[in-house]
């Protein structure tokens, strides 16, 4: 046992005497030069290695690599003179695109050209703006800022997302798939509309306040010259949707060349400006109850005037002489007052058809005269006369005052 222990310490103390020759320092050599290394063997070493830069790699910003090539801002603004409701459409559609950038409201005054310089400072290469008119009608304009094509919509039919209450309900920020009807492929104009459609309502892939996942479909439908716009929650890969909103239809009028201005490429024909529409309806009402008016004097005109024929001498034994007499005056007096209200009646009637005729004779001037001047009203020339009767007669007036003052002077 005890040449085992004295064995260990052994080779225990050999061990840490050649870890002390390891840690020791190198003893300099006096007298003695350091050996040059030969040129042979460096130009072998460097032949691998790239010469540095003159500036430094800290001094160099770092080259950024971004995921997120298809860089479209969209600008989303309003023009003054809008709905409560459809401020709320425009923040809804704000909340559904997250390469939206914002924009207070724009005055009324100002030329839709104005825009285009706000996209430029906003850097934005679409536009979305909305216009009303009579706080009632809603205008939308889509639009390429700077360099064109735009379009103008009608917007009908709204509903907003705080209206519909619906069960949807999807991430916010996620990349939506867009779906188009088989007639966006057959109509040029169409075509047009579908491209700024997708590049709007589009969100980019690797964007940066957008999440990397798709939950939602953005549908555009076109059934009777107008497209339909909803919105839908992905449920599960079997294709179960459920509506988020908001809902509207958009009702094209016409495509420019430019942004906001230019020739225009194409216009809706079957297009119908909301007040002519309600025009019409308001005069379509009037007619219903002149139509009324005219039947009622019609069927009063031609009613006739005997019911059924009696015989005229079934009544000469029946009373008295006085009280048939006092009966035939009466019967008299009533034929007297039907025919003067029959004679009331078909004056009337002339009247009414006199007027309709004077209707048409009007409506065919206008239409023939409608590049010419128009002619003045009653009212105007009335005022024409009345402005030029006014400074005659305070002219005599002055002149009556003169001559008083003069008067009193001389006194």
């Amino acid at each position: 046992m005890k040449q085992l222990k004295t064995e260990e310490n052994g080779v225990k103390s050999k061990q840490n005497a050649n870890l002390k020759k390891k840690l020791k320092p190198a003893k300099k050599q006096k007298g003695k030069k350091k050996a040059k290394p030969d040129k042979g063997s460096d130009e072998s070493e460097d032949e691998g290695i790239k010469p540095l830069k003159e500036t430094r790699i800290s001094d160099e910003p770092v080259p950024r690599k971004s995921k997120w090539t298809n860089k479209q801002r969209v600008l989303v603004l309003c023009a003054r003179g809008i709905n409560h409701r459809d401020r709320h459409l425009m923040r809804d559609l704000r909340t559904l695109m997250p390469h939206h950038r914002a924009e207070p409201k724009m005055e009324r005054w100002k030329t839709l050209s104005v825009v285009n310089e706000m996209s430029e400072m906003k850097h934005c290469n679409k536009v979305m703006l909305f216009e009303g008119r009579r706080k009632r009608d809603l205008y939308m304009w889509l639009a390429n800022a700077s360099v064109g094509p735009s379009v103008k919509f009608l917007i009908e039919n709204i509903h907003t997302m705080g209206e519909m209450k619906l069960t949807g309900n999807c991430l916010r920020g996620s990349r939506p798939l867009i779906s188009f009807s088989e007639e966006f492929t057959k109509l040029p104009h169409l075509l047009v509309i579908k491209e700024l459609l997708v590049q709007i309502f589009g969100v980019p892939n690797h964007h940066p306040k957008s999440q990397p996942f798709i939950d939602r479909v953005i549908t555009f439908t076109y059934l009777d010259n107008r497209i339909w716009y909803r919105h839908f929650q992905i449920l599960s890969e079997d294709g179960g949707l459920t509506e988020v909103g908001p809902r509207f239809v958009m009702n094209p009028i016409k495509i420019f060349s430019g942004s906001f201005g230019g020739d225009p490429i194409w216009e809706n024909a079957t297009y119908q400006s909301p007040a002519k529409h309600r025009q019409m309806l308001r005069k379509a009402a009037s007619e219903k109850y002149l139509q009324k008016t005219k039947k009622k004097v019609e069927q009063e005109v031609h009613a006739p005037k005997d019911t059924h024929k009696l015989t005229p001498y079934g009544d000469i034994f029946r009373d008295d002489v006085g009280k048939r007499a006092n009966e035939v005056l009466k019967q008299e007096q009533r034929a007297n007052r039907e025919q003067e209200k029959r004679e009331k009646l078909e004056k009337r009637q002339k009247i009414m058809s006199e007027r309709d005729a004077m209707r048409m004779l009007k409506l065919a001037t206008a239409k023939k005269n409608s590049s010419k001047k128009k002619l003045p009203t009653k009212r105007e020339l009335a005022r024409k006369v009345a402005g030029e009767e006014g400074p005659k007669k305070m002219s005599k007036g002055v002149k009556k005052g003169a001559k008083g003052k003069k008067m009193a002077n001389g006194k």
